[in-house]
């Protein structure tokens, strides 16, 4: 396969369920091939509108916290604006000038000292538990702490600092809620059930719960999650991000660093491993989402097509009768005519008639090179 010609992702079609930096996103995924449908499964409130991160500013400007947490450097970049707009910003940089502020990690350190700030202490690791262990072990009875989310709560972090006699000031940068528009989730949701989608990404907890949550509503929870526990993969920005999914039992993939770039990494190396590889008729057949490689030539294929293929391909080298191969294509209904239009524009889009095989009177086959046998069915495509 040819990579450096189609993209490694070329074939294959990815959901993007980000609100925040989803086109960011989705350049990285097009620009490696992918076909893209972006469905968010979340909105986020304008900061300048949002009472809720108003009144936690003032509450902290009018009562000084002890400790400041900032998990991110967006997050607390935003917090500073926002209050500069409300025209309380110089307010709250005196309070923080005054507290114990730390901050998760490199990135979120560099956005404290753009503020004018230089911060107690901040983690090699942008490990929160490596802040929370701090915290705990300092002792944090009595101690009022404000901890800048974004976004996702963090139940476990609040409930150690509150069972370690805390109080704790929750300040909710960029709130999350469902999108105003349901119609491009709706879409993704549709295509999630009947696999018509190889893979969904989440950059974020509160969107892969949000997702679910929607799927509910519409009956379709089971059917989604089947198709996530199975043939499409659900891959996270991350462990947090995945923790929704795991706990209806849904195996997710992640990189090891928590950042786009290398999500769009693991979905470069997962899907092509996911493809299905054949040698038929002397080529070497790479079965993919809505494309197929017929050696190095990518050949798009219809939906239509895309059916019949897979249902050849469950059983390749085996006669597949026109009825089942009926069934196999959707909304056909019981005209076995179907199948043989859905046949030539299959054979058409390869551009290798002889790749499949008429057997008259029984159905069809792909014509499987001679010795070779299931080994080639899935995987790296080799035996």
């Amino acid at each position: 396969m040819d990579d450096a010609t189609h993209g490694p992702l070329a074939g294959f079609t990815v959901g993007v369920t980000a609100a925040r930096r989803a086109d960011d996103l989705i350049a990285l995924l097009r620009r490696r091939g992918a076909a893209v449908v972006h469905a968010p499964a979340l909105r986020i409130v304008p900061l300048a509108d949002d009472s809720e991160l108003m009144a936690a500013t003032k509450d902290l400007v009018d009562n000084p916290p002890d400790a400041v947490v900032a998990t991110t450097a967006i997050g607390f970049r935003g917090w500073i604006e926002a209050a500069d707009g409300w025209g309380t910003g110089e307010h709250l940089l005196e309070r923080l000038r005054t507290t114990e502020l730390l901050a998760r990690g490199p990135k979120v350190k560099g956005a404290v000292r753009a503020a004018g700030l230089v911060e107690a202490w901040s983690p090699q690791s942008e490990s929160l538990a490596e802040v929370l262990d701090r915290l705990l072990a300092g002792g944090v009875a009595g101690r009022r702490i404000a901890l800048q989310l974004h976004g996702e709560p963090l139940p476990g972090f609040v409930e150690a600092l509150r069972d370690g006699g805390a109080e704790v000031v929750p300040v909710p940068v960029y709130r999350w809620m469902p999108p105003e528009d349901l119609a491009p989730l709706d879409r993704l949701l549709d295509a999630v059930a009947v696999g018509a989608v190889d893979a969904v990404s989440f950059t974020s907890a509160p969107a892969a719960a949000s997702l679910l949550s929607r799927a509910a509503e519409r009956g379709l929870r089971e059917a989604v999650l089947d198709a996530l526990r199975g043939p499409v993969a659900a891959a996270c920005v991350g462990p947090v991000t995945a923790l929704p999914l795991q706990a209806e039992g849904v195996d997710t993939v992640q990189p090891e660093r928590f950042r786009l770039g290398p999500l769009v990494q693991v979905l470069c190396r997962e899907l092509p491993g996911r493809a299905r590889v054949l040698p038929v008729a002397g080529h070497r057949l790479e079965i993919r989402g809505h494309a197929v490689l017929v050696d190095d030539a990518l050949r798009p294929v219809p939906p239509a097509g895309m059916a019949l293929l897979a249902a050849l391909a469950r059983r390749p080298g085996w006669v597949v009768s026109r009825a089942d191969l009926l069934r196999a294509l959707p909304g056909s209904g019981t005209d076995e005519h179907a199948v043989e239009t859905a046949m030539a524009r299959l054979r058409a889009a390869l551009g290798a008639p002889r790749l499949i095989q008429t057997v008259v009177k029984r159905g069809y086959r792909l014509s499987l090179d001679p010795g070779e046998g299931e080994g080639w069915s899935t995987g790296t495509g080799v035996r």
